[in-house]
C-alpha cells in the first residue's frame, strides 16, 4: 500500500537508506529490516533508498525492485518511500520510475541527466517531460560534484510550478546558489537538503529537513537536530552539529557508504559488503569512525 506524499507533508528527516547486500550482491533482507527496525519510532519522515549512498548504478535492476519492495513491506505504515532514480537517459529512468513504483516506492527522486552535459534548456525540456509521464510525484535530485552539471535556479523556479514535481533534494554546496533557487521556487514545492555537513545552514536558509546519510546511523539525533531548527532554536541546533563534525568527517572521508557500512552493526545491521567498484573502507579509518560513533550512541540512546 503507497502513502500518499506531497510538497507539503516532504519535510522532516530521510535517511538516504544505504543497501544492505550479500556476499554475492543480493539484497540482505534480514539486514534490511533490522535496519528499518533500527530506525522505526526514531522520528523520521520516511526513508529514501537507491540514491547514490544506495549503490545505485551497482544494484541489478531486479534488485532495486527488490529493495523498494522490502523497504515498503517492513517500514512503519504512513512513512513514504521516496525511490531513487539514477539512470543518465530518459528511457532507462522512466522505466526505473515505473518498476520502482510497481514496487511499491510513493515518490521519484529522480537525478540529474549526466555525461552527455546537457544545456540548460535540456535539463528543464528532460524534467518537464519526466514529470508529465511519471506515475508518482516527483523529487529533483541536483548533485553538481557527482553529475559535474548544476541546474540553474531559474531553471528550478520553473520545474517547481510543475503539479508533479514536489521537491529537490539539494546537494550543490554553493550557499549563494542554494539562496537564489530557495528565492524563487513555488511556495507549493519543498526543498530539502542533501548535505549532512550542511542541514542546520540550509533549514536556516529555507529547506523543510534533509535526506540526510548518517541518519541510518542516528536517526534520533538527527531528528532532534531538525525539531530544533523547525522551532527556530538555531543555536542549540548548530551545537548539535558540531557535536557531530568528527562522525561526519570520517563517514565521508572514503566514498560513501563504505565507512558506515563498516560499522553499522553497531546499529544492529551485520552486512558489510559493497559493490563494485566499491571497496572496503581502510581498516583504520573504520576503527576511528568506530570508536566516534559508539560515543554518539550513547547520547543517541539517552534521545
Amino acid at each position: 500500500m503507497t502513502t500518499r506524499i506531497t510538497s507539503q507533508t516532504l519535510k522532516g528527516i530521510f535517511p538516504a537508506l544505504a543497501t544492505p547486500v550479500t556476499a554475492d550482491g543480493r539484497i540482505d533482507a534480514a539486514a534490511l529490516k533490522a535496519l528499518l527496525a533500527h530506525l522505526a519510532g526514531s522520528g523520521i519522515s520516511g526513508t529514501v533508498p537507491l540514491g547514490g549512498t544506495g549503490e545505485y548504478g551497482a544494484v541489478s535492476r531486479s534488485e532495486r525492485a527488490r529493495m523498494v519492495s522490502l523497504v515498503r513491506e517492513h517500514l512503519a505504515p504512513g512513512l513514504p518511500v521516496i525511490a531513487g532514480v539514477l539512470d543518465p537517459g530518459f528511457h532507462d529512468a522512466m522505466d526505473a520510475g515505473k518498476a520502482l513504483a510497481a514496487a511499491g516506492a510513493d515518490a521519484l527522486m529522480v537525478l540529474t541527466p549526466y555525461y552527455t552535459t546537457p544545456t540548460q534548456q535540456g535539463i528543464r525540456d528532460y524534467f518537464l517531460r519526466y514529470a508529465d509521464a511519471s506515475p508518482l510525484p516527483v523529487v529533483i535530485y541536483e548533485i553538481p560534484y557527482r553529475t559535474r552539471i548544476a541546474i540553474a535556479p531559474e531553471v528550478l523556479h520553473e520545474l517547481s510550478r510543475h503539479e508533479n514535481i514536489i521537491g529537490m533534494k539539494a546537494c550543490n554546496t554553493d550557499m549563494y546558489h542554494f539562496l537564489k533557487v530557495v528565492a524563487g521556487v513555488s511556495d507549493d514545492f519543498s526543498v530539502l537538503s542533501g548535505e549532512d555537513t550542511l542541514l542546520p545552514v540550509h533549514m536556516a536558509a529555507g529547506a523543510q529537513g534533509g535526506i540526510v546519510v548518517t541518519a541510518n546511523l542516528l536517526p534520533k539525533t538527527w531528528n532532534a537536530m531538525y525539531q530544533l531548527l523547525a522551532q527556530g532554536k538555531t543555536a542549540e541546533a548548530l551545537q548539535l552539529h558540531r557535536e557531530l563534525i568528527p562522525l561526519m568527517d570520517l563517514a565521508f572521508a572514503e566514498t560513501n557508504p563504505g565507512p558506515m557500512k563498516a560499522v553499522w552493526d553497531l546499529v544492529g545491521v551485520h552486512a558489510p559488503h559493497l559493490l563494485a567498484p566499491l571497496v572496503t573502507c581502510n581498516p583504520a579509518l573504520a576503527a576511528r569512525l568506530r570508536t566516534e560513533l559508539e560515543k554518539r550512541l550513547a547520547h543517541e540512546n539517552q534521545l
